[in-house]
């Protein structure tokens, strides 16, 4: 699991960073790429990156401010001639006039997409989607228009059988070893008896990643980010900033740390982040920021961050 930045600048785009869009990559484990949000040039971004748009099977929208979702009908459209023989479907989620929005734009411009678009606009918040590794929910944010957050949840991975241990038993290799892993107990030909659940190892525990929309503080942001092994989060706003964040509202970076250290938060990883910020500043900012939570990183465009597996939760840094 990784998240791919391709767009970290807050409003319009800028020399050095493009305006929103977050890939989350999830090919070792169903093969798909999951992107949230989708700004100006996004598809420009993705050219220079190693993912394949037929690879992202899923468009997650926190709201419909123009950094957010204007390059979605130009990925959609080149997305048609990327897609193969076998086109894959892609499913759009968003607040409510999303599907308009991209239906107008492909009408007006006469596109047809050679593959099944689908739409799924939030209601009441709660769970979105669930498949057999992962489930995804949302709440709503507090921004100028209905904004979301989402929290994409990985499912547990069963024990591994302790094959060492049976090797030392001379259990024979084979369907037996199958079968054990499934829990069932097994009589061998010399007469033992074993039982597969003595021989599975600890559950391994899935992984939280936790991406946020345009918002200033709200309860709702530290529901979304219980325990998340990362939170992507914005931060428009420096140190001092938190009147001006709460009057255009979106966050500071002291806020967003505070959340990350009060929630057990594993990684905070910034983004958003005001043209005013260039250089030293953005330094700064991160500095800031790790003075409350430590494991705190600014991200810029096309930084790809490693999501591992962790042994146990609920630390703060």
């Amino acid at each position: 699991m990784e998240i791919e930045f391709l767009g970290t600048g807050a409003g319009s785009p800028g020399k050095f960073r493009n305006v929103t869009a977050t890939a989350l990559k999830l090919l070792p484990e169903i093969n798909e790429v999951w992107l949230f949000d989708c700004g100006e040039a996004t598809q420009h971004q993705i050219l220079r990156t190693t993912i394949r748009p037929r690879k992202i099977t899923k468009i997650f929208i926190t709201h419909l401010h123009g950094d957010h979702i204007f390059g979605l009908p130009g990925f959609l459209s080149s997305r048609s001639f990327q897609n193969g023989d076998d086109p894959t479907p892609l499913t759009i989620y968003g607040p409510a006039g999303i599907e308009d929005f991209v239906k107008t734009s492909l009408r007006v411009s006469r596109t047809k997409l050679a593959y099944k678009l689908n739409f799924v606009e939030l209601g009441e918040a709660g769970q979105i989607f669930e498949n057999d590794r992962f489930k995804v929910s949302f709440k709503y944010l507090e921004h100028r228009i209905p904004c979301v957050g989402y929290r994409v949840e990985e499912k547990d991975y069963p024990g591994e059988l302790q094959v060492e241990k049976l090797k030392e038993l001379q259990v024979p290799a084979g369907p037996i070893y199958g079968r054990l892993k499934a829990g069932e107990t097994v009589t061998l030909a010399d007469g033992r008896q074993i039982n597969g659940t003595d021989f599975i190892g600890s559950a391994k525990k899935g992984r939280i990643v936790t991406i946020l929309g345009d918002t200033r503080s709200t309860p709702n942001i530290e529901k979304l980010a219980a325990n998340a092994d990362a939170l992507v989060h914005e931060s428009t706003y420096g140190k001092g900033d938190a009147k001006l964040a709460r009057a255009y509202y979106h966050s500071t970076c002291i806020q967003a740390a505070q959340v990350a250290k009060k929630t057990g938060v594993r990684k905070l990883l910034l983004t958003h982040i005001s043209a005013r910020y260039v250089g030293p500043m953005v330094k700064t900012l991160q500095n800031d920021a790790q003075d409350v939570f430590k494991n705190t990183k600014v991200v810029k465009d096309f930084d790809v961050i490693q999501v591992p597996f962790q042994t146990n939760r609920g630390e703060a840094k």
